[in-house]
């Protein structure tokens, strides 16, 4: 199973952008989608999750100004991103927890770089 990550970019403070995850294959079941993150010099961070049920986490950082959904029939996972401030530039990466009917499997895909800048 691959994912596929987009909607990275530069952005100045104040401004959004929406990242999207899609998985390659259709047969599988999902548990968690989540977000995570990595600042130049820092470790990697989870911004947010969401599970099989629709429940959502996000951490304190993104509270208030992110928002994480999914398209159940896509498999997809989105990260809408408002109000960017410079710190959250970062390398972000998408992560899945799914089944594929034989094994679960904890799957990263690409990263996607978010620039926020003036």
């Amino acid at each position: 199973v691959q994912l596929q990550a987009s909607g990275g970019g530069f952005v100045q403070p104040g401004g959004s952008l929406r990242l999207s995850c899609a998985t390659s294959r259709r047969d599988v079941t999902i548990k968690t989608m989540s977000w995570y993150r990595q600042a130049p010099g820092k470790q990697r961070e989870r911004v947010a999750s969401i599970n099989s049920e629709g429940g959502t986490v996000l951490e304190y950082s993104a509270k208030g100004r992110f928002t994480i959904s999914r398209d159940i029939a896509d498999l997809t996972v989105y990260l809408q991103m408002n109000n960017l401030r410079p710190d959250d530039t970062a390398v972000y990466y998408c992560n899945v927890l799914l089944w594929d009917s034989s094994a679960w499997h904890d799957v990263w895909g690409r990263e996607t770089l978010v620039t926020v800048s003036s």
